[in-house]
């Protein structure tokens, strides 16, 4: 059965950094790939990026993009997000997510992710 959950939130100040962490049971970072999303207080869940390891490729939303980065930990089957120059805006409930289909891909994960973890909050405040 797969399965997904995240850990790291917490509470920052504005300029701060977070690593997020999203730990896979029952598959590999390999087949399929792993997008976060966050929902904001009162807002839709967006996604913000998403790693392919099958083929290299990369999503960051412009919002998050040179501030967060995704990275990999191949031993313990692990994927981070590392949020660094957080922003009051930046606070939410994280999630990382895939989709449980052979041949998944960016794109399908951002939109029609199955498999979702039980989310981490991120508060960034002064």
């Amino acid at each position: 059965q797969w399965r997904v959950a995240e850990s790291g939130g917490g509470f920052v100040q504005p300029g701060g950094s977070l690593r997020l962490s999203c730990e896979a049971f029952g598959f590999s970072f390999d087949y399929a790939p792993i997008g976060w999303f966050r929902q904001a207080p009162g807002k839709e869940r967006e996604s913000i990026s998403c790693f392919d390891y099958s083929d290299g490729s990369t999503y960051y939303a412009d919002s998050v993009k040179g501030r967060f980065t995704m990275s990999r930990d191949n031993v313990n089957n692990k994927q981070y997000l590392q949020m660094n120059n957080l922003r009051p805006e930046d606070t939410g409930i994280y999630y990382c997510a895939t989709e449980r289909a052979r041949g998944s891909s960016c794109p399908r994960v951002r939109n029609l992710s199955d498999v979702w973890g039980q989310g981490t909050q991120v508060t960034v405040s002064s």
